[in-house]
């Protein structure tokens, strides 16, 4: 009898089918961008034709065309990108986006009557310590004036991440404040150490996931280790609302994450490393790409695919715009071309991943640890942070801070430690109701109960999780009914709609949390059926941060504690 998750008879002619469509289907991405950018028509008129090009069938071009928000928006001439995540709603109250309408005379989601200014809304720009924000073409537009910015009314303000080490040995920093060349570590390495040696040191240092899942890095290396063809993913699908860590590290350290992937890719045997990154982050995408040439000019990186061994090939990939991508099953689907969906697992990618290879996916900030990490040993980092949880993390802290930035903290800090000493609290001695952790899915701790270690497993006991760690304050002025409706919002349009639980939930939470009379008899049931039986994590933590959000405001949203 077979096994759940052995393969069937018919599984290697599946598998190869798939990789081929796979190999063809990664190209589609960048031909549907230049086919949607020669016309005002929708990806009906166009996709379909791509997908023929390419050598497949029509709905392999009208799935991706018309899921990623970057090729199913209306485009003019100027488009212009607005924020309307958490960390810019916080800033305004959510205000900003009718004014910037207004401003422009376009409605988002549309052209406007001359067929010149597009005006889309995303889900964070990463300038959460700025906001709100806008990209206008690629230019970067933040502040209260927002609107009057993109009219032309005020100068534009687009300031740099503040960023500071509170540890007094940056890891994640050591290039940034310390400025410390990563590529010295790795020509080291790979003239000195066996892979096996890297993988060592690497889970002495007890390193976990920097993405939100926290799976043991050198466990999930060892699934994929001496496999033929195996491939290693840098997530720079930083999607999270508050969050801006990856971006600091890609465009203001490359080299580092880049070492990182090299590392990752020596110590997995892969001759293959790939960088997505995240559309909404342009200046991150070109300050790679010249890294990538710096890198295989000064022979740190191999020039094709072909020519790879110890030093693997390097390429930078862009993303076309959705959340949920970020998960490292609908990351690969992306890159194939396909819909950004999550998969079942098993299997799982480090078995059968991208193009059906090995495949090993790590968060920019996990690879940006590695260079310390094998430069100083992995006993060393293990005793940064707490036990159980060892290490430093990027600490993002949003607008309304009176220090706003990016602080690398040792694990096990306490919460309100990072709040007062280093974000100096609120702005005008506001008061802090409430803090969103780790994206719109973390949760939220109410504001007089922050004494809590920076760990996953300390917030989790308070019904918040860890995540990319970026925090998001709220202080009286946000009503919590509009707060609790931006998160159901967030969750029903960033829904891939792979299963039922979370694409139905997302949608039915979202009405339900448009009036002010509660979530209904029936709301439990639909809370325990999302958090038991979506697919992948998105789905399953939307509940539990509804739930935290309730607490943290107390009566207010007293039945949506359920």
């Amino acid at each position: 009898m077979r096994m759940s998750g052995e393969p069937g008879p018919r599984s290697d002619a599946l598998r190869e089918l798939s990789a081929r469509h796979g190999r063809r289907g990664g190209l589609l991405p960048a031909a549907l961008e230049r086919a949607r950018a020669g016309t005002a028509e929708g990806p009906g008129a166009w996709a379909p034709q791509v997908a023929e090009a390419a050598g497949l069938p029509a709905a392999a071009g009208l799935g991706p065309a018309t899921f990623f928000a970057d090729l199913a928006a209306p485009r003019g001439e100027r488009h212009v990108r607005v924020c309307t995540a958490t960390a810019c709603f916080a800033a305004r109250g959510g205000r900003h986006l009718a004014e910037v309408e207004r401003a422009l005379g376009v409605t988002a989601g549309t052209v406007d009557e001359a067929g010149v200014t597009s005006l889309q809304t995303v889900h964070c720009l990463g300038y959460c310590y700025a906001g709100p924000a806008a990209l206008d073409g690629t230019l970067p537009r933040t502040g209260p004036d927002l609107a009057d910015q993109l009219r032309g009314r005020a100068e534009p303000r687009t300031p740099g991440i503040p960023a500071a080490d509170t540890t007094g040995a940056p890891v994640l920093l050591a290039g940034i404040v310390g400025g410390q060349d990563a590529w010295d570590v790795w020509r080291r390495a790979v003239a000195g150490l066996r892979p096996e040696e890297v993988r060592q040191e690497t889970a002495a240092s007890g390193l976990r996931g920097r993405g939100g899942a926290g799976f043991p890095v050198a466990d999930k290396w060892a699934a994929a280790a001496g496999k033929p063809g195996a491939v290693v993913v840098a997530n720079g699908d930083e999607g999270d609302p508050g969050s801006y860590a990856d971006r600091l590290l890609m465009e203001e350290d490359p080299e580092r994450v880049l070492t990182g992937l090299a590392l990752a890719c020596f110590a997995c045997g892969a001759g293959r490393g790939i960088v997505l990154v995240r559309s909404e982050y342009p200046k991150a995408m070109a300050r790679l790409r010249l890294a990538v040439e710096r890198a295989t000019e000064a022979g740190d990186l191999a020039p094709s695919v072909g020519a790879a061994g110890l030093r693997p090939f390097v390429e930078i990939v862009e993303g076309a715009g959705s959340y949920v991508s970020g998960e490292e099953t609908a990351l690969i689907a992306r890159l194939e071309g396909a819909r950004g969906c999550a998969r079942p697992r098993p299997p799982y990618p480090t078995d059968h991943g991208l193009w059906d290879t090995p495949t090993v996916v790590n968060n920019v900030e996990t690879l940006a640890a590695l260079p310390w990490i094998v430069a100083h040993g992995g006993a060393s980092y293990a005793r940064r942070g707490v036990p159980d949880e060892t290490g430093t993390k990027l600490v993002c802290l949003s607008e309304r801070f009176a220090r706003p930035g990016a602080y690398e903290v040792e694990l096990g800090t306490p919460v309100d430690e990072i709040v007062t000493r280093f974000g100096g609290g609120l702005k005008d001695g506001r008061e802090l109701v409430a803090l969103q952790i780790g994206g719109p899915l973390g949760g939220f701790l109410a504001g007089h109960a922050l004494d809590v270690p920076l760990t996953t497993a300390a917030l989790a006991e308070h019904g918040a999780a860890l995540g990319h760690a970026g925090m998001v304050a709220f202080d009286a002025d946000t009503d919590p009914y509009e707060l609790l409706r931006h998160v159901w919002e967030f969750a029903a349009d960033e829904s891939c709609g792979a299963c039922s639980p979370c694409r139905i939930g997302t949608r039915r939470g979202r009405e339900r949390a448009q009036g002010r009379d509660g979530p209904g008899e029936s709301y439990e049931r639909l809370a325990r059926l999302m958090g038991e039986a979506s697919l992948c994590a998105f789905g399953r933590r939307v509940p539990a941060a509804v739930r935290s959000l309730a607490r943290a405001f107390g009566p207010a949203l007293e039945g949506w504690a359920r």
